[in-house]
């Protein structure tokens, strides 16, 4: 027999059905609630709302578990592939190795821009925010592709998907060449993803950026860690747009503009100016801690805590035994990840941050990390719609793919004025 809950309302009782997911989360079923007692439930941001049946991504904030399809993420660290991450979240299953070639082949197929939309670029200005050129130029997609605005069959669909992942990153490596004033590097298609994506930004006429192993892996690692996050704010953006049956192309430039808030993919953005500006002031690690418990100091300490993790983040442990391996093996250093590995080392020694679950988050490491790669600020978020872009893609297929989908359709509690007259201009 299912569970039920009971609610009593003016004397009478009503029953709510438990849902329990796969993992033993239980949620209370209220989407009968309004039509059977007139009631809505308020809950602002939706932090305590599930939204949907999701079959993509696990999260227990409680223990600090991630996983894609099942899989802990941590068993993708020994040799990163970012594409067998994609396929695994849009498809459901680990490619076999003719699949795996397969999808290689499209996206290889798919990394040049049409040269209608590269002559664009042109007209964009130099200090163009990054974002702002990857949600307008995805958005665009739909005028030179419009074959791909209707999906309907299973081959149609992965060479959109294809199309998506292949060309988000040539475009973000336009988008940082237009901003440097130099000219566009075309795709190789004898590398690998990220490679390519490094030999866009930084290569220079007959002179070919050569990326290392260590970098090559640790790139892999960055787009696989952020690749999906289950029904974070850009995650339910795609959600909320594709709801209306929008195109796969609006959803995803939909999500880029959800990501591009500095509490959200601008987050590492944040961490990385702190650190300069701690290392700039001189002020010590202790003097920074001391400051962020104190309510009236304006310091602010970025990248601890986290709306779902109470426990260390598991992305963040990996980034940070990946920013070890990389400094080490590529023998270089940065002041600012000496500063943030001993401001960690107080906060997990300080109760009052232990108490209140403060632990390092992804953001903590990412964009030391990205920092290392010669990556610069304004291009981290971009790198992080890179990487979340497969699980964006992965959710619009699973919402279209559910017959009982509907368009999301939010309820709100009124708190504006009664019932009152118009007053014409001249009696104002």
């Amino acid at each position: 027999m299912s569970e039920k809950a009971i609610l009593v309302v003016d004397g009478q009782q009503i029953e709510l059905p438990i849902i329990t997911g796969t993992e033993g989360e239980r949620s209370l079923d209220i989407s009968n609630l309004r039509s059977r007692t007139g009631l809505t439930t308020c809950d602002p941001s939706l932090g305590n709302t599930a939204t949907c049946k999701s079959e993509i991504t696990f999260i227990d904030g409680e223990k600090g578990i991630l996983r894609y399809r099942g899989i802990p993420i941590e068993e993708f660290t020994e040799n990163p592939n970012f594409i067998e991450v994609a396929w695994l979240l849009i498809s459901g299953n680990l490619p076999s190795s003719e699949e795996l070639a397969e999808f290689r082949d499209l996206l290889t197929a798919n990394e040049l821009l049409h040269e209608g939309l590269r002559h664009q670029f042109q007209h964009i200005p130099v200090e163009a925010p990054p974002m702002a050129i990857l949600s307008a130029t995805l958005s665009n997609m739909a005028c030179f592709y419009p074959g791909f605005l209707s999906l309907d069959t299973p081959g149609t669909f992965n060479e959109a998907a294809a199309r998506l992942i292949s060309k988000v990153r040539t475009i973000a490596a336009y988008s940082y060449r237009r901003s440097q004033g130099l000219p566009v590097v075309y795709p190789d298609p004898s590398l690998r993803y990220c490679a390519n994506l490094l030999h866009m930004m930084f290569s220079i006429p007959y002179q070919q950026y050569v990326i290392t192993p260590e970098i090559e892996d640790a790139f892999n690692l960055i787009f696989i860690l952020h690749a999906d996050h289950e029904q974070n704010c850009s995650t339910a953006t795609v959600r909320t747009v594709g709801s209306s049956r929008a195109n796969l192309f609006a959803s995803c430039a939909a999500g880029v503009s959800a990501l591009w808030g500095p509490l959200h993919g601008g987050a590492n953005v944040e961490v990385i100016g702190m650190l300069e500006r701690i290392r700039a002031g001189g002020m010590s690690a202790e003097d920074c801690i001391a400051a962020a418990k104190q309510r009236d100091s304006k310091f602010r300490l970025f990248g601890f805590g986290h709306r779902v993790y109470k426990n260390y983040d598991p992305r963040a442990i990996i980034l940070q035994q990946t920013c070890d391996r990389v400094f080490t093996q590529l023998k270089i250093t940065d002041p600012l990840l000496d500063i943030a590995r001993k401001l960690e080392e107080l906060v997990l020694k300080d109760p009052y941050f232990v108490d209140r679950h403060l632990y390092p988050n992804v953001d903590f490491y990412s964009g030391i990390l990205l920092r290392a790669m010669g990556i610069p600020t304004n291009m981290f978020t971009v790198c992080f719609a890179i990487g979340r872009l497969p699980g964006w893609i992965a959710h619009w297929k699973e919402q279209h793919d559910d017959p009982g989908s509907r368009i999301t359709r939010p309820r709100q509690v009124y708190v504006g004025s009664g019932k009152r007259k118009y007053v014409p201009v001249e009696e104002r």
